[in-house]
């Protein structure tokens, strides 16, 4: 007689047995060592960007008006060559200091609505571009002023699943705070299940990073209080300002979410700011999931609301973070 073939079955659920209300969870602040979760961010501090910076979602920069940004006080704009290419540069005009995010396009050419100095993404008249990056997902600027690197030619972006295979949506919010309180937090997948309990539970971390720098979490995310979707994930981060989630292990085995730290600069409070910009990259060997592609335009909003939802704890986890670090009573 044949062994029994093992077969993956045809909804991606787990039915859990015997749920554990939320008060009665295992504590998991042992585990979260505040000098695990600062060795870790240092570890991550430590590793070069080449002074590129994350200015915004890739699709966000059309070709028919300037979008704009700012990187550590510095404005930034960006727009479409004619062929398509990024192009970015400083976000005032050098005639009279207009904001050039208000520009619109015309077949690749950036006209200033104060004078209509035109701009093609060579030096002109004073106005000279940033380095752009255009990885298909994220829109990436070099400012080598402010990253005080030796400049690389492109951002080391963590590898992804092939774009056409994918279901790829990004989130964006700015919350006060510096880089280095979003990273920390991603850097603490202990807090998942009782900090988000509406999306997480039974939540495990298999390795702490200590010896591997890989944070390897077991949890189920949460679609009823019976119903979940088990998954092994492994948290990386490949330089100061970002944080790799890659799903190794149950649904959707390759998937990624890249979070993202830029630097805004300070607000007229003069506390910082800080831009997060998480890209979800989504894949899955279902047959299924082709259909679900097809519906991106549908599903992106979805997928755009619930890193919302849970971005509106981590930015106060973040929050928090900076609060109490600049006022000197940060306990890790």
């Amino acid at each position: 007689m044949s062994p029994r073939t093992f077969r993956r079955p045809r909804l991606p659920l787990s039915l859990r047995r015997d749920p554990v209300a939320w008060h009665r969870q295992e504590p998991t602040w042992r585990a979260a060592s505040p000098r695990l979760i600062d060795a870790a961010l240092k570890r991550a501090q430590a590793r070069p960007t080449g002074n590129w910076y994350v200015l915004g979602p890739s699709a966000a920069v059309r070709p028919d008006a300037a979008y704009g940004g700012t990187v550590d006080g510095t404005e930034v704009v960006a727009w479409r060559a004619a062929d398509g290419t990024l192009v970015a540069g400083p976000g005032a005009c050098p005639h009279l200091g207009a904001a050039l995010a208000q520009a619109p396009v015309r077949c690749g050419t950036l006209v200033c609505p104060w004078h209509g100095l035109a701009l093609n993404g060579a030096p002109f008249a004073g106005w000279s571009p940033y380095p752009a990056h255009d990885d298909g997902v994220l829109a990436w600027v070099r400012i080598d002023d402010h990253g005080g690197e030796e400049p690389l030619d492109a951002p080391a972006a963590p590898a992804r699943p092939p774009a056409a295979a994918a279901l790829t949506a990004v989130y964006t919010g700015t919350g006060t705070c510096e880089p280095e309180d979003i990273v920390a937090n991603r850097l603490d997948p202990w807090h998942g299940a009782w900090f988000h309990p509406y999306s997480f539970v039974d939540l495990a971390v298999l390795d702490d990073g200590a010896e591997s720098d890989v944070l390897t979490v077991r949890v189920s995310f949460k679609l009823s209080r019976r119903v979940v979707v088990p998954v092994t994930a492994e948290f990386t981060a490949p330089g100061p300002r970002t944080v790799l989630m890659r799903i190794t292990g149950g649904e959707g085995v390759g998937s990624v979410v890249e979070t993202h730290a830029t630097p805004l600069g300070s607000g007229r409070d003069g506390r910082p700011r800080t831009r997060v910009t998480e890209a979800v990259v989504a894949v899955s060997d279902r047959p299924g999931f082709a259909l679900a592609r097809t519906a991106a335009p549908v599903l992106r909003p979805l997928v755009r609301r619930a890193a919302g939802r849970l971005w509106r704890d981590d930015l106060a986890y973040a929050e928090r973070r900076w609060e109490l670090r600049s006022s000197g009573r940060f306990p890790g």
